[in-house]
């Protein structure tokens, strides 16, 4: 438990000194995702107000309540439920993957957007559907990474669309993961949805893999590869019997190829993202450090600090300042590709060929 609560208390260093307060008022939907802390904490803090929250396991009511100073008269047992007594500005999603479209048929029809954490959905059918109601009832649906707030990424994105300061994309490789959710520390509560095939929609291919989908598919302007293929492993059965926990995903453009390397078997944790152009080459090596090379020229690039810092900052000036997501990283546009290329790469997994799309 201790390393998940390091990884924890990292995050938390850094959206404390980046985060603003906002003016939403804002319900949860469930409580059973560890990022779930992350808003708790601004909670703690008055840095955000939450007038609502959907959860049924009076465990981890009990836990959260006692950790977070909450009130007795937040909770509700379901998201329809709580939804006939409030009318928050937005409902954050804090549940397993699979609930995610549950929790928009009952926001979409009420005019209440949502953000869900990463991925948008475990299927392409369920991201259909979170799309239609969208549309049908015009409410945003947005999803939340961890790396959309890096300043580093935020910053590859200008220097190679904006500056063309590398010619164009020819590779682009995303590490991501851990040495492993039980490894770690994660909470039981989320363990036993993120190594369930059915609720997660895979295991590391998913928990990780959204991550390089997410910012390749960013980085390509929306575009969706031709074709994915892509390799699991289960490298420890023993402790992840029904999931994989290491996955490697090639997706293949007209002119570049894309590598995310997704895992649970890393010696350490990560999050980084190489871009190769065609004349130079950026490394975001984390958040905030980043380098690059000319041929035979490396240097340390200053990184800039980016103009949103964290998701609640940037969801308000969504709904409240009229800011368009367009393809933007948490967009809907951007999401529905992430989930078609997690399908892909559990399609070809499994069958052992390319995928075209």
């Amino acid at each position: 438990m201790k390393r998940c609560r390091l990884l924890l208390i990292v995050l938390l260093f850094h959206f404390a000194a980046t985060a603003q307060q906002v003016s939403l008022q804002v319900a949860l939907a469930g409580l059973n995702h560890d990022h779930v802390h992350l808003i708790l904490s601004r909670y703690r803090k008055g840095e955000v107000k939450i007038i609502g929250i959907a959860e049924n396991d009076a465990q981890l009511i009990a836990r959260m309540k006692k950790r977070y100073n909450l009130p007795d008269n937040i909770f509700y047992n379901d998201v329809p439920s709580m939804l006939q007594k409030i009318k928050p500005d937005a409902v954050l999603a804090y549940n397993a993957i699979v609930d995610h479209l549950a929790v928009v048929e009952a926001c979409a029809p009420k005019g209440i957007p949502v953000m869900v954490e990463k991925p948008l959905a475990v299927s392409v059918q369920q991201a259909q559907r979170i799309e239609a109601l969208s549309k049908q009832y015009h409410v945003p649906v947005l999803t939340n990474y961890e790396t959309t707030w890096y300043n580093t990424n935020q910053q590859v994105n200008e220097m190679v669309n904006d500056q063309q300061a590398i010619g164009p994309i020819r590779k682009m490789i995303v590490h991501d993961g851990h040495q492993g959710p039980k490894e770690i520390g994660c909470s039981p509560d989320f363990l036993k949805w993120l190594t369930d095939p059915a609720k997660n929609g895979a295991g590391a291919l998913v928990d990780f893999g959204c991550y390089g989908a997410n910012l390749m598919t960013w980085l390509m302007h929306g575009k969706a590869p031709i074709a994915v293929m892509a390799i699991t492993h289960q490298i420890k059965p023993d402790v992840y019997p029904k999931v994989d926990d290491d996955a490697t995903i090639l997706l293949e453009y007209p002119e570049a190829t894309g590598i995310i390397e997704a895992s649970w078997n890393w010696p350490y944790s990560i999050k980084d993202m190489e871009v190769f152009g065609k004349t130079g080459y950026l490394h975001a090596l984390n958040m905030n450090d980043m380098t690059g090379r000319q041929k035979d020229s490396t240097y340390t690039v200053p990184v800039k600090t980016a103009k949103y810092q964290d998701n609640l900052t940037y969801l308000e000036d969504v709904l409240k300042k009229g800011y368009k997501p367009g393809n933007d990283l948490s967009s809907l546009e951007n999401n529905l590709i992430v989930v078609r290329i997690l399908e892909a790469a559990r399609k070809s997994a499994k069958e052992g060929k390319k995928i075209a799309l």
